[in-house]
């Protein structure tokens, strides 16, 4: 499901389905809309706390939200949910950060959908080694709020839809 262009393609399909009624319900148009501008992101972190804040965070914003505590549960929202972004904690349990990163960076379908990476080393060294697996940008825990969004905006607006 992580597809676009199956995504896309569904969509024009409705769309037109519904341009081609000859009332429009302005409940179907804005239900649409909204479908179609919501972006999805993934937040992965074992901190609970730390999750339902980005949550609450994100969807004040207008996202839709999903939350993981490990690679498990990463892998099974990406079997089900297409995705605009995902914002990672480096620090999980079995599999970390840096290691789901490589392998999210290199899935073929997976490849172009904007990665963060957040987490409370801030080392030099685990920057980089952030940047080296993929990750799109690194954000250091505790962070400024406003300085997330702008930076998750930023990300969204250039990636490719």
């Amino acid at each position: 499901m992580t597809d676009k262009s199956i995504r896309r393609k569904v969509e024009a399909i409705k769309r037109k389905k519904i341009t081609s009624r000859k009332v429009v319900s302005l409940a179907d148009f804005r239900e649409l809309k909204a479908a179609i501008d919501t972006r999805v992101i993934l937040v992965v972190d074992d901190d609970e706390v730390m999750r339902s804040a980005l949550k609450r965070i994100l969807v004040a914003e207008g996202y839709r939200v999903f939350l993981a505590e490990d690679g498990l549960e990463l892998s099974k929202v990406l079997e089900t949910t297409r995705l605009d972004m995902v914002l990672l904690d480096v620090n999980l349990p079995w599999v970390d950060g840096f290691e789901l990163c490589r392998l999210i960076k290199g899935h073929h379908s997976l490849k172009d959908v904007p990665l963060i990476l957040v987490s409370a080393r801030k080392d030099q060294v685990d920057v980089e080694k952030g940047f080296d697996v993929g990750a799109d940008d690194y954000l250091t825990k505790p962070f400024d709020i406003d300085y997330m969004l702008n930076v998750i905006n930023r990300r969204l607006l250039t990636s490719v839809s």
